[in-house]
């Protein structure tokens, strides 16, 4: 699968607020800032879990569709995936 810049964008934010959330680890700030800030962080790698997900399943849809195969497997592998990842 290849990934394109919006993914890795997406990745690239999300280890900016790491960094943040340690540095305000680092400054002893308040526990509820921090929290929220991990529960962001939390919330956009479950949606990008989700980007990644569906779009190698429509990839592995139609790649299969084209060869005539089965897609049903491959569909609940995708789900398995979202499952695994919460």
């Amino acid at each position: 699968m290849k990934y394109d810049d919006q993914v890795k964008n997406r990745i690239k934010r999300m280890e900016g607020q790491l960094r943040g959330i340690l540095k305000m680890m680092e400054e002893q700030k308040d526990c509820k800032e921090v929290i929220t800030q991990l529960s962001a962080v939390r919330s956009a790698v479950d949606r990008t879990v989700g980007v990644v997900v569906s779009t190698n399943l429509v990839d592995c849809v139609l790649e299969a569709e084209k060869n005539g195969e089965q897609t049903d497997a491959l569909i609940k592998e995708a789900v398995n995936l979202l499952v695994k990842s919460r």
